[in-house]
């Protein structure tokens, strides 16, 4: 039985390839037919030679997104084992070279970003593709974090003026007033969540120039009311927490050179008990229309840690009505607007 022995330069740089997960081995096996063994910085393959030359191009792929600085997981790698047997016959695009093209840089001291999974590709190409694009999908997905990174992109490569960054304070009623300082101070925790993602990708210092500039703008929803956006990249995030009127206000903001994203979770709607998602009914209403696309993010395209997405899973049964293993025992859960709101 044929056998190729695959050598790099450290164990911890193999180990990196195999997204720090040894068992990604097994996902090599799996899709490929072949018996992968390892020890120090060596992957030894056994099979049929043409199953040995899939799992040995499945590796050099993940190699190449990691020397241009690629976080590999394994998620990525199973990824790629999946993808490669049908790109590699249909002469497709291979999944590794697809990343790489759709890399999103972070500043001078903070590494790019990339897709990891199947739907977060999609996603990337959609904004690149589409003037409004809805990421649609359960919290970890990177639908928030993704459409920053892109927006920056833009920015950076001067096809937009302006970043908007908004979310609905959905409790902007009586609570806030309940709140100290100012109108800036109370509404921050409801946009703490895209500072935090600015933050993560662009140096602080660089961000506050970029805010006090103008050329960053984050805002609550309600005050994007009578606004042109035109030359801007406009990410609404949250949006299951919009009321009807306020989507398609949102959405009739957009000028000239102004392109929009706009994230949501269905399954985590905070809006009053008998209040319309506005989210739901863009769902239903603009499916067919030209230049607005819909990225519908699965399970396994959650990006936290594995238990997440075994946690999302549950409850998705639980609320389906089909009851797993891990949400036995589970009751009094609320229906629709008592959600509970992870994040994105």
């Amino acid at each position: 039985m044929p056998v190729e022995t695959l050598t790099y330069e450290t164990p911890q740089f193999l180990h990196s390839l195999l997204g720090n997960d040894i068992t990604s081995l097994r996902r090599l096996e799996e899709a490929f037919n072949v018996k992968a063994t390892s020890r120090e910085g060596w992957v030894r393959l056994e099979g049929d030679a043409p199953q040995i030359q899939a799992a040995r191009e499945a590796l050099s792929q993940l190699e190449k997104v990691r020397r241009q600085g690629g976080e590999i997981t394994p998620e990525m790698v199973r990824l790629v084992s999946q993808s490669l047997s049908e790109t590699l016959t249909s002469g497709g695009v291979e999944p590794a070279t697809k990343m790489l093209s759709l890399k999103r840089q972070g500043s001078a001291r903070r590494p790019g970003v990339m897709a990891k999974t199947r739907g977060q590709i999609d996603y990337l190409q959609a904004m690149q593709d589409h003037e409004v694009v809805f990421g649609i999908g359960p919290a970890g997905t990177g639908k928030t974090y993704l459409a920053m990174a892109h927006g920056l992109h833009l920015l950076r490569e001067k096809a937009v003026q302006r970043l908007v960054l908004t979310r609905p304070a959905v409790e902007a009623g009586e609570a806030l007033g309940f709140l100290p300082g100012d109108l800036k101070e109370k509404i921050f925790p409801y946009l703490r969540p895209l500072y935090d993602a600015l933050y993560d990708m662009v140096d602080p210092d660089e961000a506050e120039r970029l805010i006090e500039r103008g050329s960053i703008e984050i805002a609550p929803l309600a005050y994007m009311r009578g606004r042109t956006l035109k030359n801007a990249f406009i990410i609404l995030d949250e949006s299951q927490n919009t009321t009807t009127e306020q989507m398609l206000m949102f959405l009739t903001r957009l000028g000239e050179g102004a392109r929009c994203v706009v994230t949501g979770d269905p399954s985590q709607i905070d809006l009053r008990r008998g209040v319309a998602s506005g989210l739901k009914e863009a769902m239903t209403v603009l499916e067919a229309v030209e230049g607005v696309k819909f990225v519908r993010f699965a399970t396994g395209d959650v990006v936290r840690l594995e238990v997440v997405q075994r946690i999302i899973s549950a409850y998705q049964n639980h609320r389906n009505g089909k009851k797993s293993e891990y949400s036995k025992g589970i009751s009094g859960l609320g229906e629709g607007n008592q959600a509970c709101s992870p994040g994105n």
